[in-house]
């Protein structure tokens, strides 16, 4: 039985002749979600924000009356609500501060959410209430700190390793490729303003932990190929290395894909943020293995003559041997 190959033996496709236009595309790209994230912000969960955020889907409605609800909570006289759709359009989130004084008396957050739900369900017979969730102000920063350290440190230590494990050019290759994918992807939930909490934070690093994988399988071939072809030209050895590893990067990318489209289509509404950044982080982690990472050797002069074996005291013996004959 013949096994099936999605990518040909021997391949030979110059991906590092397009390097320049891709770094400029990237660079654009990166540009263009810093400053998305700059003016138009991301759309916090209570995780980072603190308040209270309650689900509510309208079971019989083929969408959510959205401004009905926003005066009838405001009536209740907790001030002026958030309310959001999010998955489908029947279904919503509404988003309060929460009371003064409940850092200290949480029966007063409690009082609001029965108050609230009490009255959605009044008001409309078809209203499911999906979950309620309270944070306290204090509590949020204190998780928004920890997520920004978790991220920032991740990213450090990767860098290190690979420095550590090859050489300094590479850990910042890594890095760059690392920050690359991380802001395009906060980018993408800037512009469709999909909810960012800590499930999306967890995505990230299984984002950083993904991207460092494929990132080291393709330095851990250019290092071998450093050894082997010490004359070849970077360009050609990198896209070499490249082609080299690009089976096993498409085959690894396809499987996880088939499952995160899977949860995308037919998951819970609740994973849908975590999943649609990890599926987009296998596109932008698996270009930017190849388009960042890769490059950027060239520019930092990867110095071949750093990855001469070291000679063993067998081969030294030998090769005394040859020399005397």
């Amino acid at each position: 039985m013949k096994l099936l190959k999605l990518v040909p033996d021997h391949t030979n496709i110059h991906f590092l002749k397009w390097r320049v236009p891709f770094y400029v595309v990237s660079l654009v790209l990166m540009l263009a979600s810093i400053g998305l994230v700059a003016t138009r912000g991301l759309n916090l969960g209570v995780d980072f924000v603190g308040g209270q955020m309650i689900r509510v889907t309208f079971e019989r409605s083929a969408e959510a009356p959205v401004a009905q609800l926003r005066s009838e909570v405001a009536k209740l006289g907790y001030g002026e609500p958030i309310i959001q759709r999010y998955g489908k359009p029947n279904e919503i989130s509404i988003r309060m501060k929460l009371p003064e004084g409940s850092d200290h008396d949480a029966s007063l957050s409690d009082k609001m959410a029965r108050t609230i739900t009490a009255d959605v369900k009044k008001n409309h017979a078809d209203a499911r209430i999906d979950g309620v969730d309270s944070v306290s102000g204090k509590v949020s920063k204190e998780l928004g700190w920890d997520a920004f350290k978790a991220l920032g440190f991740a990213a450090l230590a990767v860098a290190a390793y690979i420095w550590l494990r090859f050489e300094w050019q590479f850990g910042i290759g890594a890095l760059l490729s690392l920050v690359h994918d991380v802001t395009l992807t906060m980018g993408m939930f800037s512009l469709t303003q999909m909810e960012f909490d800590l499930n999306i934070v967890a995505a990230l690093l299984t984002l950083i932990g993904y991207s460092l994988n494929d990132t080291i399988v393709v330095y851990d071939r250019i290092r071998e190929n450093l050894k082997k072809y010490r004359k070849m030209p970077m360009p050609e050895l990198l896209d070499l290395s490249v082609n080299e590893t690009l089976a096993r990067t498409i085959v690894t990318s396809l499987s996880m894909l088939i499952t995160l489209v899977a949860l995308l289509l037919f998951g819970p509404d609740v994973i849908f943020g975590f999943t649609a950044a990890i599926t987009l982080g296998i596109f932008v982690g698996t270009y930017s293995s190849i388009y960042m990472a890769a490059p950027i050797l060239i520019w930092l002069k990867v110095n071949p003559k750093s990855f001469v074996p070291t000679e063993t005291a067998l081969e030294k013996q030998e090769r005394l041997a040859r020399e005397g004959a």
